[in-house]
């Protein structure tokens, strides 16, 4: 049975919520009320708190001030069994390491209804058979988990938090690592279950055009702060993305439905003299959707001289590039990779000394990337990291197992983690500097 709401009462809210890490303050007095049945959308670079402020909500962070509550409790009085049913918790990623059955993994959401030896009731059956026909799954229901492609599997891990049947769903960039397809499959149905069910939903986007087509508000965080909060036609504006994200864009209202959205400036980011300076290099990163940045990060620390691209620009990877300080190569989201983007980022390719290829998910706006690696490969040491399948991050239909299949061929190697990686880079490293001849002693004058 779902926890009713008050009248009048926030079902979530914070008061003066600050957090923070050692000497790190992530959240700033953040002040938030969301009402019954409404779809909030929170956006905000990286690094801006978005995650943390939801954590907070489910109790995971206790905040260094103020208070968080839901339907008028605070969040550290209510038992973990009474959060369960209150709140449901859709994660960005979540490593499924046995393989249930997909009926029996939704299923998972109905355990705060039950005792802890009591079986399942009728009406636990009932709400796991309509949350795998809500979400398209009725069909896989007697499938693994671990069978399903990345769309599917994200729409596996929803349809747990709906069959938990609470009043709240919670979610952690649940479009991370999908393509365009399945990002929009998964927003429109979030929204239409929202308005179905009157269940309120709160979303860390990256994606502000996304948070602006599906939410009914949008909360902007900037450096742990709450700096907008409103309808998006009211928030959106050229003006927010400077301020925020430091980005160039012009405003436009989708002629069917008056949605606003933003269309960034193409850039192409190339910094001077890639070549010289310390240190070894330039390492060139292929990434795209979050999945290349841990490894700019990692080679960043290691002191490597490090290029990226080509991204598209509100992507993750290209956030970490642009805080890191990495030339980098973007296009404007959602589109194809255009002549001239793949024209820098083909000369950004010839300057490296060495290419990675993260592990990203392929889809038709950037399968490009793969198909202008392979002229490179035999000439530059290529590494392909490779912790998941490639067939499981294809979205191009097969497109993106043959064109890493072609790497391959062409002499790239697979790596199975960034350990691996920073172990052959040192290597690679060794091997250059011992073959660099000293430098000439200067001739007199």
């Amino acid at each position: 049975m779902r926890a009713p709401s008050a009248s009048g009462r926030a079902v979530a809210g914070l008061e003066g919520v600050t957090v923070r890490f050692g000497s790190r303050t992530v959240l700033h007095e953040v002040d938030l009320s969301v009402g019954a049945g409404e779809f909030v959308a929170l956006a905000g670079p990286n690094g801006s708190g978005k995650t943390t402020l939801l954590r907070v909500l489910l109790g995971f962070i206790r905040p260094s001030a103020g208070r968080a509550t839901l339907f008028g409790t605070p969040v550290d009085e209510l038992p973990i069994t009474e959060r369960a049913r209150r709140v449901a918790w859709v994660p960005q990623e979540e490593a499924n390491r046995d393989n249930p059955t997909v009926r029996e993994y939704v299923g998972y959401g109905r355990y705060p209804y039950r005792g802890r030896f009591q079986a399942e009731s009728a009406v636990d059956r009932e709400r796991v058979e309509e949350s795998l026909s809500d979400l398209g799954l009725g069909d896989r229901g007697d499938d693994g988990v671990q069978t399903l492609s990345g769309g599917e599997r994200q729409r596996a891990v929803l349809g747990r938090a709906l069959a938990q049947d609470t009043p709240l769903i919670l979610l952690d960039e649940p479009t991370s690592h999908l393509d365009i397809g399945h990002q929009l499959d998964i927003l429109e149905r979030v929204r239409t279950l929202s308005r179905r069910r009157g269940t309120t939903v709160i979303a860390a986007l990256h994606d502000l055009n996304l948070a602006a087509r599906f939410a009914d508000r949008v909360v902007i965080l900037s450096r742990g702060r709450k700096y907008d909060d409103g309808d998006p036609a009211r928030v959106l504006s050229e003006g927010l993305l400077a301020r925020v994200w430091g980005v160039t864009a012009d405003l436009r209202r989708d002629p069917r439905t008056g949605v606003p959205y933003l269309l960034p400036h193409q850039r192409v980011v190339e910094g001077p003299a890639i070549l010289a300076g310390p240190g070894f290099g330039p390492v060139h990163v292929v990434g795209g959707g979050g999945a290349g940045a841990p490894v700019l990060r990692a080679l960043s620390d290691d002191g490597y001289r490090v290029t990226t691209g080509a991204l598209h620009l509100l992507d993750t990877d290209a956030e970490t590039a642009e805080v890191l300080g990495i030339p980098m190569v973007v296009e404007v989201p959602f589109a194809p990779l255009g002549a001239e983007v793949r024209s820098a980022h083909r000369r950004l390719l010839e300057q490296a000394r060495v290419i990675v290829v993260a592990p990203f998910a392929v889809g038709p706006s950037n399968i490009a990337n793969l198909d202008d690696l392979e002229p490179f490969v035999p000439q530059t040491p290529t590494y392909l990291l490779a912790p998941t399948p490639i067939d499981q991050r294809d979205f191009a239909g097969g497109a993106g197992a043959r064109a890493w299949e072609a790497l391959r061929s062409a002499g790239a190697r697979e790596v199975d983690g960034l350990p691996a990686l920073q172990a052959e880079l040192r290597s690679l490293e060794a091997r250059w500097r011992s073959a660099v001849p000293a430098a000439a002693p200067a001739l007199p004058s």
